[in-house]
């Protein structure tokens, strides 16, 4: 009974799953049917039935069948209606989250390729406001880090730096070429450490880079002042 009130707490916290997002979803729901102790019922195959079963075997198949209800029953109620209707005639919920695995990872993957594609086609043009797509561009590479596509945050400012018009050549080049610049004033009293080693030495054997977050601040401030017309 005590499992029964623990979904249905936790199971309002929880969006219900339209069709998109599925690593993301899968992922809260996993952990939730952790916390219920019956996330194991997924990769648990049923049972055979035999002669001569014990009391103990008995006791473990009507556990097993109590759990796979609650975890059947708890992944079906994650869903919108439209879905629910689709897998609600499943009989066991390691069935159920092996088609929902087999048809939206499969989907998942055409969408990482999209969103790929996305980033890599994405150029600036002179007739949209810079910031505007610059935010845009954030949001496609944020959208990849939600799908699990890992990318070098310093390779995508410095793609990012490249997708700039051709009219921001004087900008490209400033926040392409000048980062010594910026290195030696930020990294300077770091460089005192290393011993044996000076901060142009350090430097020119690309040692020390800029974190990616100065990077994004950079570029932010410095498309900002572009579009201000400061610059």
């Amino acid at each position: 009974m005590s499992k029964v009130k623990e979904l249905t707490t936790n199971f309002v916290k929880l969006k219900k799953f339209d069709g998109v997002e599925f690593r993301r979803w899968k992922k809260k729901m996993y952990f939730l049917l952790t916390s219920l102790k019956v996330a194991y019922v997924i990769s648990t195959p049923t049972p055979v039935e035999h002669e001569n079963e014990t009391m103990e075997d008995v006791r473990e198949k009507s556990n097993l069948d109590n759990d796979d209800f609650i975890c059947r029953g708890h992944i079906l109620n994650g869903m919108e209606d439209d879905l629910f209707d689709v897998y609600q005639h499943v009989e066991s919920a390691k069935e159920l989250w092996e088609s929902l695995e087999s048809k939206y990872m499969a989907e998942d993957a055409s969408s990482k390729k999209f969103l790929v594609s996305n980033f890599n086609n994405f150029k600036f043009v002179d007739s949209r406001s810079i910031m505007d797509q610059f935010h845009e561009i954030q949001r496609i590479y944020g959208n990849l880090k939600q799908h699990g596509i890992n990318v070098d945050e310093l390779f995508v400012v410095s793609s990012i730096i490249d997708k700039l018009p051709t009219s921001l050549k004087d900008v490209k080049h400033e926040l392409k070429h000048k980062r010594k610049t910026y290195l030696c004033l930020i990294w300077l009293p770091i460089f005192k450490l290393k011993k044996g080693l000076g901060p142009w030495r350090m430097l020119r054997m690309g040692i020390l880079e800029l974190p990616p977050l100065m990077w994004w601040k950079r570029v932010n401030l410095v498309l900002q002042l572009v579009e201000k017309g400061r610059m």
